[in-house]
C-alpha cells in the first residue's frame, strides 16, 4: 500500500474506483480568489461569476470581516469591503471588525515586516478555513451531485510554496467542510505556473509551435510572480525544463508604492489611524487609484493626465489626523488636493516591474531556446508590464491569451480533468533520509555520539533533477543494532544541491516514518528499501521489509 504523508496523522486512503463527475479548480490568491468548474461528461470549464451581492467579475477580492471577537464571518469578497454588508447577517454581535486581508502572504517565505499583522485570535490558517468555507457555499451548485464523492478539487499554491505549506492548505481545505477526510485522494494540488502552463496549451498552436518546443508561462498575479518553462510533449502532454521560480513582486506592490508615496505627504501617523480607524476609506481609495491609475497606466507620458487625489472626496476621514507642516502645505496650497503626475506613477511601478523583468532573465537564461512567452495573471493586464517585457525580451514572442485573469483557475481544472497531461517536473528541492553509520576517519570529531556513530544526510533525490509523474526514488536501509525491533525513518529537504547533515543551515524536517523490524535473530540482515515518489504535487513513501515482503505504513508527522 502506498501512503501520502503529510501533518496531523493523516492517513491516506488507497486508491479506489472513483465516480467523479465534476472538477472544482481554486485558485486562492493573494488578493484575489477564484474557482471554476467542469462537468466531466462535457469538459466545458465554467469560471464563476456569480458571487454574493456582485454578478460579472471572475474573480472576488480574498478579504474577509469578522464580528467583533473574530468568531464569526460576517462579510467576505467585495462585501467585506464596503460600510454595511448587503448579504445576508449571521447571528454576532453587533460589532464588528476591521476586514482581513493580505493573509496568504502567512504562508509564503517572506520577511515578518512584510506580512500585514493579524489579530492574535485569527491566524492565517483561520483566515484561510473561513475563506473556503462561505466560497464552499457559491460552489454548492450541482443537484444530484454526492459533493465528498462526485467531486474532485483543485487547488493551486505558488510555486515557492514547501512541502509544509502544502500541508496547511490540505488541513484548511478538510477544515472548510470541502472534503471528508484529511486523507482523501479527491484534492490534488498543482502549482499556479503549472496551471497557466496547462490552460496555454490551447494558444500552442496558434503560435505554430511542434512537439519539443519549450516555452515560459509568466505568472502575474497580485502578491506573487510565477515562472516556469514547459516543453510540448506528444499527446498534448507538458514537460517541466528548468526549476520554478517566483518572487512576491506582484500587483499589489504598486499599491504599497503609491500608499509610500500617500504616508509622504500626510504622514506616518495619519496613515497608521486611517488604516486602524477607516479601513473602509482607504480601500476605497486604493481601489479609485487602481481603475483610474494603475490599470490605464501605459508608460506613456502622452497617455497620461495627471490624477488629482481628493482627500476630501476620497478621504474625509484622513484629514483630521494630519498635523504640522503636512497640514499647512495640504490645506492651504494644495486644498488637500494630491497630484500624481507620470514621473511619480512611474516610480510606482518600476521597482516592481524590474524585479519581474529579472526574474525572467534568470529563467531565459537558464532555457535559451525558448521562443514564446506567456503572460496571465490579474497584474499582467497591465500595459506597462506588457511593454516593458516586450522591450527588453525582444528575441521572444509575448502572448498574452484570452482571459489571462483567469489562466490559473481554468488551468486547474483541466489538470484535475487530465492529471497525466504533466509529464514531468523539475524537483525544488533536494530530499533524503537520515542515517546514522560508524563514525569514520575524516567525519567531524565534535560529531561523534557516545556510541561512537555520527547522523548523517542520505541524499534520495536532488534539486534541479527532471523526474516523471510518478518516478520513484530508492535507497535500502538496514537496522543499526541487531536487537532493534523497528526503525525510524526522519526525512528532510534543503534547498541546497547536496548536503551532509541534517542540521544543515536552509534544511527542513519532512517527517518520520516507523516501520516494524521482527525477525530480531537475523540480527543485522534485516534490509528496508524505502522508496520517495516524486512529480506529483504531493509526495508519496513506501517501506518494504526485505526479509518478509511486507509492505509498511504508519501515520506521518510533518512539522513547520
Amino acid at each position: 500500500m502506498e501512503i501520502f504523508y503529510f501533518s496531523y496523522q493523516i492517513e491516506f486512503e488507497a486508491d479506489v474506483p472513483e465516480d467523479i463527475r465534476v472538477v472544482v479548480g481554486i485558485d486562492f490568491g493573494t488578493t484575489y480568489s477564484s474557482f471554476a468548474y467542469a462537468h466531466v461528461q462535457t469538459c466545458e470549464v465554467i469560471t464563476n461569476d456569480d458571487w454574493p451581492g456582485r454578478k460579472g467579475p471572475l474573480k472576488i477580492n480574498t478579504v474577509l470581516q469578522y464580528d467583533e471577537n473574530f468568531n464569526n464571518v460576517i462579510a467576505w469578497g467585495s462585501q467585506a469591503l464596503v460600510g454595511e454588508p448587503q448579504r445576508r447577517r449571521k447571528k454576532t454581535a453587533a460589532n464588528s471588525s476591521k476586514p482581513i486581508e493580505l493573509f496568504k502572504l502567512h504562508l509564503g517565505n517572506i520577511p515578518e515586516e512584510q506580512k500585514v499583522k493579524l489579530p492574535p485570535n485569527c491566524p492565517a490558517e483561520k483566515a484561510i478555513t473561513d475563506y473556503l468555507r462561505e466560497m464552499e457555499e457559491v460552489e454548492r451548485r450541482w443537484p444530484g451531485i454526492d459533493f465528498f464523492n462526485h467531486v474532485r478539487f483543485v487547488v493551486t499554491v505558488p510555486a515557492e510554496f514547501t512541502e509544509s505549506t502544502k500541508t496547511i492548505m490540505r488541513k484548511c481545505v478538510y477544515d472548510a467542510g470541502l472534503i471528508k477526510s484529511l486523507g482523501t485522494q479527491n484534492l490534488k494540488f498543482t502549482t499556479e505556473p503549472e496551471a497557466a502552463a496547462l490552460y496555454c496549451i490551447k494558444s500552442l498552436k496558434e503560435q505554430d509551435l511542434t512537439t519539443g518546443a519549450t516555452y515560459l508561462v509568466v505568472d502575474c498575479g497580485g502578491g506573487t510572480v510565477d515562472l516556469t518553462v514547459r516543453k510540448l510533449l506528444d499527446d498534448n502532454q507538458i514537460g517541466e525544463t528548468t526549476e520554478r521560480s517566483g518572487d512576491f513582486c506582484g500587483g499589489t506592490y504598486v499599491d504599497k508604492e503609491f500608499l509610500k508615496y500617500l504616508e509622504s505627504k500626510v504622514g506616518e501617523y495619519a496613515m497608521k489611524m486611517l488604516r486602524d480607524k477607516h479601513y473602509g476609506q482607504l480601500h476605497y481609495m486604493i481601489h479609485q487609484f487602481c481603475e483610474r491609475v494603475k490599470i490605464p497606466f501605459t508608460g506613456e507620458s502622452s497617455d497620461f493626465k495627471t490624477y488629482e487625489l481628493d482627500i476630501e472626496k476620497n478621504c474625509p476621514a484622513l484629514k483630521q489626523y494630519v498635523s504640522g507642516q503636512a497640514r499647512e502645505e495640504l490645506s492651504d496650497e494644495e486644498e488637500w488636493i494630491i497630484e500624481l503626475d507620470f514621473s511619480t506613477v512611474k516610480r510606482f511601478f518600476d521597482p516592481v516591474v524590474e524585479r519581474i523583468l529579472r526574474l525572467i532573465e534568470a529563467q531565459l537564461d537558464k532555457s535559451r531556446y525558448c521562443s514564446v512567452m506567456f503572460v496571465v495573471g490579474g497584474f499582467s493586464e497591465s500595459k506597462y508590464l506588457q511593454k516593458r517585457i516586450k522591450q527588453k525580451f525582444k528575441s521572444c514572442r509575448v502572448v498574452i491569451p484570452p482571459h489571462p485573469m483567469a489562466a490559473i483557475v481554468r488551468g486547474a481544472v483541466e489538470y484535475g480533468l487530465n492529471a497525466d497531461a504533466i509529464k514531468t517536473r523539475v524537483l525544488k528541492w533536494t530530499y533524503g533520509v537520515q542515517t546514522y553509520p560508524k563514525f569514520q576517519r575524516g567525519d567531524p570529531p565534535s560529531r561523534k555520539t557516545s556510541d561512537g556513530r555520527i547522523y548523517k544526510f542520505h541524499l534520495m533525490a536532488k534539486r534541479g533533477l527532471e523526474v516523471e509523474v510518478n518516478q520513484k526514488f530508492s535507497t535500502t536501509l538496514y537496522p543499526v543494532y541487531p536487537d532493534q525491533k523497528s526503525i525510524l525513518f526522519k526525512f528532510f529537504y534543503t534547498t541546497k544541491f547536496t548536503a551532509s547533515y541534517c542540521d544543515e543551515p536552509e534544511m527542513s524536517v519532512l517527517g518520520e516514518f516507523e516501520v516494524d523490524l521482527p525477525d530480531t535473530h537475523l540480527g543485522l540482515d534485516r534490509p528496508v528499501s524505502l522508496h520517495l515518489c516524486f512529480g506529483a504535487m504531493e509526495i508519496i513513501a513506501v517501506a518494504r521489509n526485505e526479509t518478509n515482503g511486507k509492505i509498511y505504513h504508519t501515520t506521518f508527522k510533518l512539522e513547520f
